[in-house]
């Protein structure tokens, strides 16, 4: 290794490559592999709870209609962010989270922290029509999440899988799921996943 010189390697794509994919997997190791046996990143905050059933399927209208391209939920920390949107975000609130929702594109406000800012009334009219909260707004309307209905065919299914990747999701929860949203509007779905948010650290706070 001493005697290859860099411009025999940058001459050679396909050196050049390897070696660079070596570098990158070295580097990534030693990043990733500490954090996979810190507590902080593997133990739930206190007060964390899974999802219910219908905020669950909330969370998956949220990716769906595309709102984490808009919205991240990831607070950093720096005083610019938490004096707009609170407590920067903990590894621990996420534990249970499949797929990661942190984002980094923020067309709108950072969604972290909105469980509880807002009743269910003020997020019904945001959905159903932005500008009359928010006067500047540019997000679209989603007028029908409050005609679609939920029937809870897979609910139970999804929470099995998550109970897989450690959500402490109990048979009885999984029982239930179907009758907790069955009728249930993908709008009530959605807000219930909303309020939701970071509540976990918020309990602490209080």
């Amino acid at each position: 290794m001493k005697n290859i010189k860099h411009d025999w390697v940058e001459k050679r794509v396909g050196w050049l490559a390897i070696f660079a994919t070596l570098a990158i997997s070295i580097g990534g190791l030693v990043e990733i592999t500490p954090l996979l046996f810190q507590k902080q990143t593997n133990v739930p905050v206190e007060g964390l709870t899974p999802y219910t059933a219908l905020e669950l399927e909330g969370r998956d209208i949220y990716i769906r209609e595309g709102c984490n391209n808009c919205h991240s939920q990831m607070i950093r920390p720096f005083r610019a962010e938490t004096e707009r949107y609170g407590h920067y975000s903990l590894a621990g609130e996420h534990v249970w989270e499949r797929p990661f929702l942190w984002g980094s594109k923020r067309t709108g406000p950072d969604l972290a922290r909105v469980g509880g800012r807002y009743s269910d009334e003020w997020h019904y009219v945001h959905l159903m029509d932005p500008r009359v909260v928010v006067p500047e707004s540019n997000m679209p309307a989603f007028p029908w999440l409050a005609e679609n209905t939920l029937d809870g065919e897979y609910t139970a299914k999804k929470m099995e899988v998550f109970r897989q990747f450690g959500v402490p999701y109990t048979d009885e929860d999984i029982a239930g799921a179907q009758a907790a949203v069955v009728g249930k509007t993908e709008m009530e779905a959605l807000i219930a996943y909303l309020q939701s948010l970071g509540t976990a650290l918020q309990q602490q706070a209080n």
